[in-house]
């Protein structure tokens, strides 16, 4: 299984990025699997951002309710998490993850197996 994050970059405060993540690799069409966001800023833990269970099931993080939207687009095995409303704390590299295949209705993060390579977003102010 493979990902890749695209759409980083700079922002001011108050601006908008969409970041992409394509998704390859599952093989079993019966299977379903979890996809999220994550960041970590520089000096802090690694967080959650947002996550999409098997079932389709969106969970937020309480810093991205309200401003982040993650959306999938399954023919195209592509993730997105759309930003909104950024704040200079946003700044952070952002992964996107996904489980194993399997039957998921929900997402424990220890169970993230597979990760991106990262991307940056800067929200300057």
């Amino acid at each position: 299984v493979q990902l890749a994050e695209s759409g980083g970059g700079s922002v001011q405060a108050g601006g908008s990025l969409r970041l992409s993540c394509a998704v390859s690799g599952y093989t079993d069409s019966n299977d379903n699997y979890c996809v999220g966001w994550f960041r970590q800023a520089q000096g802090k833990a690694r967080e959650r951002v947002a996550d999409i269970d098997g079932e389709g099931t969106i969970t937020y993080a309480d810093p991205a309710k309200g401003r982040f939207t993650i959306s999938q687009d399954n023919t195209k095995n592509i993730v997105y998490l759309q930003m909104n409303s950024l704040k200079p704390e946003d700044t952070a590299m952002y992964y996107c993850a996904s489980t194993r295949g399997g039957s998921w209705s929900f997402c424990p993060m220890n169970q993230f197996e597979f990760w991106g390579q990262g991307i940056l977003v800067t929200v300057s102010s």
